[in-house]
């Protein structure tokens, strides 16, 4: 039996133009565009279609933007005639994933990502905070290394747990900076700096935890048509507190994506699609199970590639 998971990637996947060819051929897709802008008080759709690249990846740009675009992706494939059995996200992806999922409304969804990264911003400023992904070491010798780094005074810790073979860290700019080198000293076979604006799923984003708690506080969440794996513990959360509880933890908590795409193969999900720019889930999905069926969407011909071989029973 066919069971379907829309997944949608988070920060570090934005990029100018994403999404650009699906609203200039479906005149309904820039909807999502034109309510974001209205909903934020300023032409995000214009940034994501026209730039710059350093302003779309702050990340209270960011955030709102690869929202919009996940969004917008899932509804046009809703309208092609699939339907998701689960939804799930990688760390801002998450938002999406309860975006579709009809836990949050989208003008809410913008709303809170873009204060998300206002807050996150704030807890510590561009370029004073870093994230690198670490390949081919194991958790154990991460977590020795990154522990003794802090200690001496530069935090660093996991911040994502990807899928065999791949960690991302994160901490201050020196804290990585010295993890990343002492960690191929320790065994890694390479350590890349990821192209984002701030040290996200790490104990310096406390204080933004708290500002987001208070905002979510007044947010009214409904019943999920659509299950949703939450990042923190990759189980299926249905109940509007505990996805609240769930959200605010995450800020500073390690995404679990690949014990989350455990989850959703446990469940019987065989046919992944990766709604948004670029294939990073869909790469790492090869690597957690490579009998997984993995579609990117992110243009209209990817989109209607997907249609058709639904249509076509998967075949």
């Amino acid at each position: 039996m066919t069971k379907v998971a829309f997944v949608f990637p988070g920060q570090g996947s934005q990029l100018v133009g994403m999404g650009k060819e699906l609203i200039e051929i479906h005149d309904d897709s820039k909807y999502f565009f034109d309510k974001a802008d209205r909903v934020l008080g300023y032409q995000l759709g214009k940034l994501i279609t026209e730039g710059p690249q350093e302003e779309l990846t702050l990340t209270y740009n960011a955030q709102p933007a690869l929202l919009t675009v996940g969004s917008m992706i899932a509804d046009r494939l809703i309208e092609g005639g699939i339907s998701p059995d689960y939804a799930a996200g990688h760390s801002l992806g998450e938002y999406t994933a309860l975006v579709v999922s009809g836990v949050l409304s989208f003008e809410d969804g913008v709303s809170i990502v873009h204060q998300r990264g206002l807050f996150m911003n704030e807890a510590v400023p561009a370029g004073e905070g870093a994230m690198a992904a670490i390949l081919g070491l194991d958790v154990e010798k991460l977590k020795e290394v990154t522990d003794i780094i802090t200690a001496d005074g530069f935090a660093v810790q996991m911040a994502n747990l990807n899928c065999p073979g791949q960690i991302v860290i994160s901490g201050t700019k020196l804290g990585v900076e010295k993890a990343c080198v002492q960690l191929k000293e320790a065994g890694a076979k390479r350590a890349i700096p990821l192209d984002v604006s701030g040290p996200f799923h790490s104990s310096l984003m406390k204080p933004a935890a708290e500002k987001l708690a208070a905002v979510l506080e007044s947010v009214e969440m409904e019943e999920a048509e659509i299950p949703v794996i939450a990042n923190v513990n990759a189980s299926v959360v249905e109940d509007s507190n505990e996805i609240k509880g769930l959200l605010i933890e995450q800020i500073y908590s390690p995404v679990l994506w690949e014990d989350s795409v455990r989850t959703l193969l446990e469940l019987g999900v065989t046919h992944f699609i990766e709604c948004g720019p670029g294939k990073v889930l869909s790469g790492l999905m090869k690597k957690i199970d490579k009998n997984a069926t993995v579609f990117s969407v992110y243009d209209e011909e990817t989109l209607q590639v997907v249609i058709e071989a639904s249509k076509k029973g998967w075949s």
